[in-house]
């Protein structure tokens, strides 16, 4: 891996922001879409890019070879399930509560990897990032103005959503020794597969009159939040390492809060700024073991 550069940490800042922008476009498709059809064309759209680019570089897809199940399996849980479970949520919840929640994922693929994985074991340092991030979530959920008897659901399944994406990751290192835009290309195919059916079955959006704002918004997120984001995150990862890639989970949740307060002027309470401090400070120290181990292997 090369040293980072300028336009290195600049394409970090532009994923963070295309990430983060998805929480307030997510909200403002649900103003006309179910949360199937949401999902279903975000994985439609976000395909393009992906299967283009596959083409382009002669990158064979193997969404049906022998290891198909795999790729049904982690499309699944990896985009169906997340996709379906952020938009519900977000339908009741503010969209930046979203943002501070899915940036959990960090802390909790850490969890998981202690115990699904060889060298991902727990020590005080990252013991001590997991408490204090969870303990700032927690007490987001203790804001009666954003979370209440109403909507305390949505916002579990939203993080929910974000557990997806974890257990998605750790079942992707079953098949970790193919290209990612192979991996991609072809859980996105699995997971319109999955969600045809559904979203014929329970939405019907063919009978939806929606609204150009959502539209957009839905297109967007198909386009540039899943299928250009997972093509800049694969140039970063292949440039600088997934340590360097991993910066980006500090910054979402702060665009996010901003991007939500600029186009949706949504709230922002004491304890979400408390709340997200916490989360932030949680991922720095279990970076910074994942900092002290990477330095470790090397010396």
């Amino acid at each position: 891996m090369r040293e980072p550069k300028l336009i290195d940490y600049t394409l970090l800042v532009i994923l963070a922001l295309i990430w983060a922008s998805a929480f307030f476009n997510i909200k403002i498709a649900t103003y006309s879409y179910g949360p199937i059809t949401i999902a279903f064309l975000r994985v439609f759209f976000g395909a393009i890019p992906v299967l283009l680019l596959c083409t382009y570089k002669k990158i064979k897809i193997e969404a049906f070879s022998k290891d198909w199940y795999w790729f049904a399996m982690i499309g699944f849980i990896n985009l169906v399930a997340p996709f379906f479970l952020i938009a519900y949520g977000v339908k009741s919840v503010q969209s930046n509560l979203a943002a501070i929640l899915m940036s959990t994922t960090p802390l909790s693929s850490t969890i998981l990897g202690h115990f699904f994985t060889k060298h991902e074991k727990f020590n005080f340092i990252k013991t001590f990032g997991i408490l204090i991030g969870f303990a700032g979530i927690i007490y987001l959920f203790s804001d009666d103005l954003l979370i209440n008897n109403s909507n305390f659901i949505s916002a579990l399944l939203i993080l929910l959503g974000s557990t997806c994406y974890v257990i998605g990751g750790v079942l992707t290192l079953k098949i970790s020794k193919k290209k990612n835009e192979n991996v991609t290309g072809s859980i996105l195919i699995w997971a319109i597969i999955i969600l045809i059916p559904l979203v014929s079955f329970f939405e019907k959006p063919w009978t939806l009159n929606p609204s150009i704002e959502s539209t957009i918004s839905v297109i967007y997120l198909g386009v540039v939040s899943t299928g250009l984001a997972w093509l800049l995150r694969f140039r970063i990862l292949k440039n600088n390492g997934l340590i360097f890639q991993s910066q980006v989970s500090y910054l979402i949740p702060i665009f996010g809060i901003i991007l939500s307060y600029v186009f949706l002027e949504e709230m922002i309470t004491s304890k979400i700024i408390i709340s997200l401090i916490a989360v932030l400070v949680g991922l720095y120290f279990v970076k910074k073991a994942d900092l002290k181990k990477d330095y470790a292997k090397k010396n």
